[in-house]
């Protein structure tokens, strides 16, 4: 039987010990509250098509972001959001050169006052930046300390074999995964087992087939809904947010019927949610 010591003023050692123990879980959790309160918050827009803009109070990171009418015309209904406004440090990520993912207009104005202009390895230099634009060639799974943020490219499969990377962005606290206009590919659950869990995946959905190359192919050349939710599982994404969907009209060019209902219906419970964002609008952690 253990004997308790006591002390003078009749306080047994169990008694100091068990106080001690509070006073220091009480300053462990006061210390990740004070913690908490220190991390700069992450906000999330979407913009057109497949682009996104990650907002932290001094630094401001773009992915594809599109602006230029021109590329789609009228078969994309997108609002165009303007990515003039960086605040702080600029960066853009492009995750491969076909000009709805590197549109040129886009980089220009988010890094008008320069910034860094971050891309794959092997992907050829982009011409006619603004002065004090930094380019950066980022070879596969090496991490890029970008000011506040830290982005990954991780591999990605284009639906015509040219070089196309997707990302992995942390900052703020949170991790998301943007996947440009991927397919499906076995590479989800190497960068899952990496990187996972995400906070968000944003992922394309409507499952193009096109008619730009010949022979032509009824296949679809960039994830399906089902895909998408397939894969946002892998990666052990809290929420997936559709992007790269929305086109109507185009020539050689048709989406999935209906896609986003097939998203939803597609998602399981207790996997990733969904959650739908409009261009222009940002991403409800809460939700």
């Amino acid at each position: 039987m253990t004997r308790l010591l006591s002390r003078g003023d009749g306080t047994s050692r169990r008694q100091v010990l068990g106080g001690g123990i509070a006073a220091a879980a009480v300053a462990l959790v006061s210390g990740k509250a004070a913690y908490a309160e220190t991390v700069p918050t992450l906000r999330i827009r979407r913009l057109a098509w497949a682009g996104i803009r990650l907002q932290l109070p001094k630094a401001t990171l773009f992915v594809d972001p599109l602006i230029d009418p021109a590329v789609w015309g009228s078969t994309l209904p997108d609002e165009l959001i303007g990515v003039d406004d960086a605040v702080g440090d600029s960066v853009v990520l492009v995750t491969h050169r076909h000009s709805d993912h590197a549109d040129p207009a886009a980089i220009a104005a988010a890094l008008a006052h320069g910034g860094t202009l971050a891309y794959a390895a092997g992907t050829p230099p982009f011409g006619g930046l603004p002065d004090r634009v930094r380019q950066r060639p980022c070879p596969l799974w090496e991490p890029q300390l970008l000011g506040d943020f830290t982005a990954t490219p991780v591999p990605a499969s284009d639906g015509y074999g040219d070089l196309q990377v997707s990302w992995v962005v942390s900052g703020g606290g949170r991790r998301i995964f943007h996947g440009g206009d991927t397919m499906m590919h076995g590479g989800w659950w190497r960068v899952g087992r990496q990187f996972g869990r995400f906070d968000a995946a944003f992922l394309p959905v409507n499952g193009a087939a096109f008619s730009f190359r010949q022979p032509t192919t009824e296949e679809p050349a960039v994830l399906t809904p089902k895909q998408a939710i397939a894969a946002a599982t892998i990666l052990g994404a809290e929420r997936i947010v559709p992007i790269h969907y929305g086109i109507a009209g185009a020539e050689g060019y048709a989406e999935m019927p209906d896609l986003l209902d097939s998203l939803r219906g597609a998602s399981k419970p207790g996997g990733p949610r969904v959650a739908i964002l409009k261009p222009g609008e940002w991403l409800d952690w809460q939700g």
